[in-house]
């Protein structure tokens, strides 16, 4: 589990950004609220006007506001749509996939669904098209990126909702006692800048490397997409071909080279951020809740982040995403549901939630209208790079698992070209 802005935390084994634990016993989980209820600041939003008709809409509490947020927002789109009642109901993370489980088999899905997942739904044809249920204007505003990534066959089912992406944190004390004057761009930069900062002595590692079950899947796809690589799509799994093995030979002449803090198959990504902000490790990778973390626990830490060092120079990111997503169900809403959704997606309204709750946007209008914050530029920047797990093919739970457990072996001896054939092994059921 990575801590979410805020307070939050996202699940990395499932590319969702569900709460911690105290989020799923807060007020804002397991109830249902009317349309009419929940304060709000006016917000003004785009939505049909004219519309009619009774929503069902399940989301999850990502934090403590989550639900007075909704609230909030539906009452100001009541305002404009006053024949449109939406009937929110806030679940937690731990219960949310039980719910939307049961009530799929029942038939009584919600309208409009929040959630990480959306391809078993659109496999199953029970969700409309994204272009069935917003304005052109809507869905042309979406960071291609993450509509992409919201696709099938080309088909567009999920919303994107909120975002994460991933960038270089560096000490620019130990880069100024290194000699160091601009974060690198390339592996070779990142090379001979981590092996100036670790000859630095005194337990300063170089690059921090964790490869531990926690999320030795998202560090090893920082340096698989970074060389051009990926992990397949929604056919196929290809964790063995001759771009990834080059990477994770990157990756473990690393670490045979004292750059990396030793043994990284036993090192999880919390603990090891721990350490860089305590100034003992130069670069590592982290996520926006990095930044606040960093500000309430270290804010002496005089550091700074930079796109993540790739083989080319070209910069990539591993993103996630939640989505929105809406069921068919009987077809009477669908006026409704687009009328709501289109108002959600107008820029204020939408660039309200997000900041919000401490995410990043999934669109563009919503990254310009935060691009002056600067705890989150370099992030915003890496969003349009941002590439994906290959969450809609089946066999990915088996390759994440297999990563999991196997590419720590790598700081041991193991051959990258073995490893990664035996995670393609997984994939393929041969595990």
């Amino acid at each position: 589990m990575i801590a979410g802005m805020a307070g939050l935390a996202f699940a990395a084994t499932a590319c969702g950004f569900n709460s911690s634990s105290d989020s799923s016993s807060n007020d804002s989980a397991d109830d249902e609220t009317p349309a009419t209820e929940g304060a709000s600041e006016d917000t003004e939003g785009t939505s049909g006007g004219g519309a009619s008709g009774d929503i069902t809409m399940l989301v999850p509490a990502y934090s403590d506001q989550t639900k007075g947020l909704w609230e909030g927002m539906i009452a100001d789109f009541g305002k404009e749509n006053g024949d449109v009642n939406v009937e929110l109901q806030v679940e937690s993370w731990d219960n949310i996939n039980q719910v939307i489980q049961t009530k799929t088999q029942s038939g009584d899905a919600p309208d409009i669904l929040n959630i990480d997942a959306y391809a078993s739904y659109a496999l199953d044809d029970l969700l409309y098209p994204v272009e069935e249920v917003v304005s052109p204007e809507v869905l042309e505003d979406f960071e291609p990126s993450f509509a992409e990534n919201a696709s099938l066959d080309g088909t567009m089912f999920g919303m994107p909702l909120i975002a994460s992406a991933r960038s270089l944190f560096y000490n620019k004390d130990l880069f100024e006692q290194a000699g160091i004057a601009e974060p690198p761009t390339t592996w070779d930069e990142l090379y001979e800048d981590a092996k100036k900062i670790s000859e630095l002595g005194d337990g300063v590692v170089g690059y921090g490397m964790p490869l531990g079950s926690e999320e030795a899947q998202a560090e090893t796809s920082i340096f698989v997409f970074g060389n051009g690589g990926s992990w397949g799509d929604s056919e196929e799994i290809t964790a063995d071909t001759p771009e990834n093995v080059e990477a994770v030979e990157f990756m473990q002449k690393m670490i045979d080279d004292g750059l990396t803090e030793p043994d990284p198959g036993s090192q999880d990504r919390t603990p090891l951020l721990n350490v860089f902000k305590q100034g003992k490790i130069g670069m590592m990778v982290g996520l926006p809740p990095t930044v606040t973390e960093i500000e309430a626990e270290f804010p002496e830490l005089n550091y700074g982040t930079a796109a993540i060092p790739t083989a080319d120079g070209e910069p990539v990111t591993v993103g996630v995403a939640d989505h929105l997503m809406a069921f068919k169900n009987d077809g009477d809403n669908q006026e409704a549901v687009t009328a709501f959704l289109d108002y959600f997606y107008s820029p204020e309204v939408y660039t309200k939630f997000v900041d919000a709750e401490g995410f990043l946007p999934t669109t563009q209008s919503g990254s310009e209208a935060l691009a002056d914050k600067e705890s989150i530029q370099t992030f915003l920047e890496l969003l349009p790079s941002a590439q994906f797990y290959p969450s809609t093919n089946p066999a990915w739970p088996n390759t994440q698992g297999a990563i999991q457990q196997q590419i720590g072996t790598i700081a041991q001896g193991a051959d990258p070209a073995e490893v990664l054939a035996e995670i393609q092994g997984a994939a393929e059921g041969g595990f």
